[in-house]
């Protein structure tokens, strides 16, 4: 079983791989933006550990205190959705026996989630303020749920990625990503580029919502055709810093348009954080 300092270690060490991988149009060590620094986020992961791996707390309100540590200690939302990913992987993780199936643990939960649930991620999502997630004619966060938390998801899995991911059982994140990751890792032995293989690759695929959510469609195209070079680079190349200055063009062109995949940024932190959690825990099935 894992114990609450390695769940602690794994949700740090995941966010701070994704922060060291060079995202373009994302904050990064080689390129902070959009008013955001590194030291902001490492700022949150910090204090958003301890509220989220906290044994005591059901899952919403380990969102909800790990969203309120943020927003006392930066003032701004860094990394809402970050929390709303690695929650669940976290609790499933701490209960697992080694052998057990990470994803299967995963599907268990969402289906288990409940209204109470619902609340205290609705007034998580109003203290973020992260700017349009969550609102809906069915269920608006700034009201009681009527419904279960992954209920919830799935009125807004079909305009956010984030929510789709409970809405699927984390299908983009176990089906995909975690692949991608592994493949990458194992061709240049990086944690890194592996995170950036993960970045890149569903930004080729799938718009980023909250790109979508500021701009509507016009850069999807733009983003995912230079997504898809960065990616089938990845592929070709043996030495990945050769790709050091097509990230630099790219990172500074997204940022002079204001374009910050910050939605696939977080896919790509829990999808570190689920490869962490199997290597803990011995799971294979990815």
């Amino acid at each position: 079983m894992i114990n609450r300092q390695q769940l602690i270690s794994a949700y740090e060490e995941a966010c701070e791989v994704e922060l060291l991988a060079f995202k373009p149009g994302n904050v990064s060590v080689h390129s902070d933006g959009h008013d955001m620094t590194v030291e902001d986020f490492r700022i949150s992961y910090r204090v958003s550990s301890e509220p989220i791996t906290d044994p005591n707390y059901s899952l919403g309100e380990k969102i909800y205190y790990a969203v309120k540590a943020t927003r006392e200690a930066v003032g701004c939302n860094t990394n809402l959705g970050i929390i709303l990913l690695c929650a669940p992987l976290l609790q499933v993780a701490a209960d697992l026996e080694q052998g057990q199936s990470l994803r299967e643990a995963v599907c268990r939960l969402l289906a288990n989630t409940t209204r109470r649930d619902a609340d205290w991620v609705f007034q998580a999502i109003v203290l973020a303020s992260p700017g349009g997630l969550g609102d809906s004619g069915e269920q608006d966060v700034r009201q009681e749920a009527t419904v279960t938390l992954t209920e919830a998801m799935k009125i807004a899995g079909n305009k956010d990625r984030i929510a789709y991911q409970f809405a699927s059982n984390y299908k983009d994140i176990f089906g995909f990503t975690i692949f991608m990751y592994n493949a990458t890792f194992a061709k240049f032995g990086d944690r890194n580029w592996a995170a950036l293989s993960v970045y890149a690759g569903m930004l080729e695929r799938y718009a980023d919502s909250h790109i979508e959510r500021k701009y509507g469609q016009q850069y999807t195209d733009w983003v995912a055709g230079e997504m898809k070079r960065v990616h089938e680079s990845l592929l070709t190349v043996s030495n990945p810093e050769s790709l050091l200055p097509m990230l630099h063009g790219i990172d500074e062109a997204f940022k002079a348009k204001g374009i910050n995949p910050g939605t696939t940024a977080d896919i790509t932190v829990a999808t570190v954080l689920a490869v962490f959690l199997q290597q803990l825990i011995g799971d294979v099935s990815s």
